[in-house]
């Protein structure tokens, strides 16, 4: 905080702030809905370029990298937000305003996070202030929903496989400090059958009805509270006719925790109990073709943790208190997931701001003193980078 540059950044925050505001507006109505934030993308592979990062490129998972070299090319500390959004195409993604309050979906989570990437590359370039080490900044794509961290399991596997030394990922708003990941496995479950007329073939197994013996048997699931450990039948369908038995169906369940363990335990659960559920469906009705049921692996995030008391998450409540951050630290399902199930430092940090709604249409943002949070982040990327 004493270093003439790193003021000069953090002021350099503050005064850009109404400009950054409207980058985000802008952003925000540029869809990218699951699998084709292409458009965003590129207004983000533009802006990159525009602010004079290094090298920077889109990768085979659409992700769009740019480098800030410092003294040395290590430590490297990736720096991103994520592009994609929860919402399909053709929703309407017009941004409101009302005074400080920005409304539309998508408008914090995770606009928020890419335009604090933007200001903190602008501000560092004002000041031009110089780290030790590199910082990698990052606009990331499938974060959300089955993007299944597409674009950051890439970045460890593929694209900068052995470059990463620390991660931050800037999602949502607020100051808040992310050290726990919460994993998940996601399925989509598929039930066959012969099907038939709902009265000439009456005594045939019924694919709807063996997805409902699953359900109620998922719906008895004992789990922990602590680790909390959750599961959610969250979509079904299928079926062509109130009067036809249905030849197909399918359910879509999502289990979490952030334990290895309770997951891998509910993940067993669940298996069992559709196998279990199909089998007595056959018993029950034996004698006009029997039913199937295949288990697809939709999703999968990992579970992990980065330590209470290792430097990044010490550095990171250090800086955050500067900024009135009350010191508490939070778990949650992001991008951070990939790395801290490697090993490696990694955290996910709100992007100031007061944020409402996340993930649905009425999605809010209010600005009030926002650039506090870009200046925290900012603050944390330059310590970081040493």
């Amino acid at each position: 905080m004493q270093d003439p540059t790193v003021k000069a950044a953090l002021d350099a925050v503050k005064r850009n702030e109404a400009h950054f505001i409207d980058e985000q507006v802008r952003i925000c109505e540029i869809p990218a809905p699951p699998y084709h934030e292409e458009a965003r993308g590129k207004e983000l592979e533009r802006m990159f370029k525009s602010l004079g990062l290094e090298n920077v490129h889109i990768d085979k998972a659409g992700n769009v990298i740019g480098t800030r070299p410092g003294a040395s090319a290590h430590p490297n500390l990736v720096f991103q937000a994520h592009l994609d959004t929860v919402f399909p195409e053709g929703t309407d993604v017009k941004v409101k305003r009302d005074g400080t309050l920005l409304k539309a979906p998508g408008i914090g989570d995770d606009c928020r996070g890419l335009v604090v990437v933007l200001s903190v590359i602008q501000a560092l370039k004002e000041a031009n202030v110089k780290t030790p080490g590199t910082i990698t900044f990052v606009a990331d794509t499938g974060e959300e929903g089955l993007g299944d961290l597409r674009g950051t399991k890439n970045l460890f596997n593929d694209s900068l496989k052995g470059q990463i030394d620390k991660f931050i990922s800037v999602d949502g708003t607020g100051l808040s400090v992310t050290n726990v990941g919460v994993g998940s496995y996601r399925y989509r479950a598929e039930f066959k059958g012969p099907g038939g007329h709902s009265f000439g073939a009456f005594g045939m197994a019924n694919p709807i009805q063996a997805m409902g013996r699953a359900i109620a048997k998922i719906d008895a699931f004992e789990v922990p509270t602590n680790p909390k450990t959750t599961f959610n039948v969250g979509r079904v369908g299928g079926g062509t006719s109130v009067n036809a038995i249905p030849f197909e169906c399918w359910m879509e369940v999502d289990m979490r925790s952030s334990d290895k363990t309770s997951l891998e335990s509910v993940n067993t659960r669940f298996k069992a109990a559709i196998k279990d559920a199909v089998d007595e469906e056959n018993r029950r009705w034996p004698s006009r073709g029997s039913i199937t049921v295949n288990p697809e692996l939709v999703g999968y995030r990992p579970p992990g943790n980065t330590s209470s008391d290792s430097a990044i998450v010490l550095t990171a409540l250090a800086a955050s208190k500067i900024f009135g951050f009350s010191g508490k630290l939070g778990e949650g399902s992001t991008d951070s997931n990939v790395p801290m199930n490697l090993g490696i430092p990694a955290i996910t940090i709100g992007g100031g701001g007061k944020g409402t709604g996340a993930h649905g249409l009425d999605e809010t943002f209010d600005t009030t003193d926002s650039y506090i949070g870009t200046q925290r982040d900012l603050l944390l990327a330059v310590t970081l980078a040493r």
